[in-house]
């Protein structure tokens, strides 16, 4: 990926995809299919700054996996590949092994 950092507080993040299967065996066909809500952060900003001019660190880091919202940040397309950009703020949670 080309060299791109994001400003302040926000985070570029890579979905993850989805199932192709229900439970049930049924095959989704990729036009039914609903977007990723997962994904894994490939870049974190600095952070923002508090009322005392202080950076304040992001809970995230690079290779997190992440839950975000359905409609959360910005699709973009950085060397081909699609991504997002969102505010910490949009991230639902941080999912454990």
């Amino acid at each position: 990926m080309t060299k791109f950092r994001p400003l302040h507080d926000r985070v570029v993040v890579r979905r993850l995809e989805s199932e192709q299967k229900t439970a049930g065996g049924i095959i989704i066909p990729d036009t039914a299919k609903e977007k990723p809500m997962e994904g894994e952060v490939v870049a974190v900003g600095p952070g923002a700054r508090n009322e005392q001019g202080q950076i304040v660190a992001l809970d995230v880091k690079t290779g997190d996996r992440i839950l975000f919202g359905k409609w959360s940040g910005t699709e973009v397309k950085i060397d081909g590949e699609e991504l997002l950009i969102m505010k910490e703020s949009d991230i639902l949670g941080v999912i454990s092994a």
